[in-house]
């Protein structure tokens, strides 16, 4: 029996649109208020989400810096609107408050100082409910709209922090950038984190809104260490898609298999800057250091290379991507957005001392859809860069503890273990998850601090409360081992659970391997499991669940499905599939190879008898799919 493990955590290492259905946005962005203090970014939010919107087929009414008066005459305009439309959206970033458990948002020439001058000086949400609720089609509304309190104290009434819950009719979503009654963040570049997190995942192709603000949530919660973690409430009762396209592989694998069918050094680097630790990173590697390579796929028709570096471009917001397109495909139909979204990207000698300090000292176990993280290695060759641009970050954001951590990551980098315990000390004691996870480790290891196995323990237990994935699934770990504390399956499983829910594809990993041993949920679980970490990220599960359905272990047998599997991990995983496919052979039932050989012929890349033998032929056609030549219409 082929063996599947348990991932532990590591703790320092053309979009489609729906057929006819109409789609109308209003987005508004407030960053220059007049008596009271300016945001810098909501202008830019609206501003790009705006532009994403456009490209996913919505009709958009965008306004910036909007007056009262004028946030009331759009009530009436995006109603009417709103009546004839599938889909209704709202995206509003800026100042907003409660009262009551009532929220208001903020126009730019508001002005209060009593509660009387709530009604003639702001805009009640549900208005903009009511207009909205003329559509009998899917109603969104994303609120970025939490901050401070920018008015101070009024005399006769208390304003609520944040935005309060908001309870309506079927079929709306309401996405807050934070959770309900706490502030969010205006962000430390262009854009706020949560805005910047749903740019990241509006055009993931077919998925569903549920899953991508899981994404969003993620995000949301790596970059500010779990100070800010966005939430929604749905009422949705059918399933909605931004991106309607078909899925394809992840961005990672994409940029590499580009980066090879075009033959290009400069995407190869990129590729390797962008994922130091990736898939795909040695053979990357490989090619720059002998500058050739035989190619292994046949010459794409242009329109179609075209195609493919338009959607990788703007799903992953890579501007040297966008560049390229502009640069590369001057007559192509995508040429304007492209060039829009040019417009709306920083350029790098633009970023911020924030933006730089996560680009170069973000845990990889921290990683989000814009900056993958560096493994420690590579933290060791930028560390002094990295320390200029975190502590600068820190003192710019004080109310950050995040940056405190990563300038702790950093320090450790240098040797300095000794000053990186007292960083990740304050930045614990701030509410940073991260740096809990990482003093925890040094403390159970009694490195650079005394040793100590319960107050470790105690720290990977807070880090957990408050959400961090990677403590969530050390303590299943420990508590299914039992040996530093009494074994514990159930609340293992619930905690593998919980950080599957909220996104992590090791955690479903987990669960997929306990299940198929018997634990937890039961073998018949497993493949279920299997199938949705590899979906969301972890490649490993297209193997895992390629053995189930292989074997028949805990569900009937399918070589078809499980070819599917086979070949989608061929594309994302580190080489791993293709090795056991043509070197370990004898591992699959004959059943298998031949449908992993149909579908390889049906993409054009395997000549041969489909007899369900290795030989050069199955090795060729393999590395072509690989290297450049997967195919979402044949596996989907």
């Amino acid at each position: 029996m082929r063996l599947i493990c348990l991932i532990v955590a590591l703790w320092l290492g053309l979009a489609g649109l729906a057929g006819a259905e109409t789609r109308i946005a209003l987005v508004i962005g407030n960053s220059d208020y007049e008596k009271i203090v300016t945001l810098e970014n909501p202008r830019n939010d609206a501003l790009d989400i705006s532009v994403a919107l456009e490209g996913l087929g919505f009709e958009v009414m965008l306004e910036i810096d909007t007056t009262q008066k004028r946030l009331t005459k759009l009530i009436d305009v995006f109603g009417a609107k709103a009546q004839t439309a599938d889909v209704v959206l709202l995206y509003y970033a800026g100042h907003g408050f409660q009262v009551g458990g009532r929220n208001y948002l903020v126009p730019t020439d508001a002005a209060i100082s009593s509660g009387a001058d709530i009604a003639d000086q702001t805009l009640r949400l549900d208005q903009m409910l009511r207009a909205m609720e003329r559509s009998k089609g899917v109603k969104l509304v994303f609120l970025d709209a939490c901050r401070d309190n920018p008015f101070g104290a009024v005399d006769d009434l208390r304003l609520g922090a944040g935005l309060a819950r908001v309870g309506t009719e079927a079929n709306f979503l309401f996405s807050y950038a934070t959770q309900p009654d706490n502030v969010a963040y205006d962000g430390t570049g262009r854009n706020s984190f949560f805005t910047e997190a749903v740019l990241h995942h509006i055009y993931t192709p077919g998925q569903d809104i549920a899953q991508t603000m899981i994404g969003v949530r993620r995000d949301v919660l790596a970059a500010t260490g779990g100070k800010q973690i966005p939430w929604e409430n749905s009422s949705l009762t059918r399933s909605f898609q931004f991106n309607t396209s078909p899925q394809t592989i992840s961005e990672e694998s994409m940029l590499y298999q580009i980066a090879v069918d075009e033959r290009d050094p400069d995407l190869l680097n990129l590729y390797v800057d962008r994922y130091p630790s990736g898939a795909h990173a040695d053979e990357a590697l490989a090619f720059l250091d002998t500058g050739t390579r035989t190619r292994t796929v046949e010459a794409r028709g242009a329109q179609d290379r075209a195609q493919r570096l338009w959607e990788l471009a703007r799903r992953s917001r890579m501007r040297p991507l966008l560049e390229l397109y502009v640069e590369r495909y001057p007559d192509a139909p995508n040429r304007v957005e492209a060039e829009r979204l040019l417009r709306n990207i920083p350029r790098p000698e633009d970023a911020t001392p924030g933006k730089i300090c996560e680009r170069l000292a973000t845990h990889p176990r921290d990683a989000t859809a814009e900056n993958r993280g560096v493994p420690f290695s590579r933290l060791q060759q930028n560390a002094l860069s990295a320390i200029q641009a975190c502590s600068a970050a820190a003192a710019r954001q004080p109310e950050l503890p995040h940056y405190t951590a990563l300038l702790a990551r950093a320090t450790a980098a240098t040797g300095d273990l000794e000053r990186a315990v007292v960083l990740y000390g304050d930045a614990a004691e701030r509410g940073d998850l991260r740096a809990m996870v990482s003093l925890a480790q040094l403390t159970e290891r009694g490195t650079a601090v005394a040793q100590d196995p319960a107050r470790a323990m105690a720290l990977y237990e807070q880090a957990a409360a408050g959400g961090s994935h990677d403590a969530m699934i050390n303590l299943a770990i420990t508590l299914l081992e039992g040996q530093a504390v009494a074994a514990d399956p159930a609340r293992a499983i619930s905690l593998l659970k919980q950080a599957s829910d909220e996104g992590s594809a090791k955690a479903t990993f987990n669960l997929g391997v306990l299940a198929q041993d018997g634990i937890g949920d039961g073998a018949e679980a497993a493949l279920g499991y299997f199938e949705r970490a590899a979906q969301d990220g972890e490649a490993e599960g297209y193997r895992a669940a390629a053995i189930l359905l292989d074997e028949g272990r805990g569900t009937q047998r399918d070589p078809a499905r499980a070819a599917v599997m086979l070949l989608r991990g061929a594309a994302e995983d580190g080489g791993d599939v293709v090795h056991q496919l043509t070197s370990a052979s004898d591992q699959w039932s004959p059943a298998t190879i031949r449908a992993v050989q149909g579908l390889l012929k049906e993409a054009g890349y395997y000549t041969a008898t489909l007899d369900g033998l290795p030989g050069s032929n199955f090795t060729a056609a393999l590395e072509k799919w690989r290297n450049g030549g997967f195919k979402a219409s044949v596996v989907n």
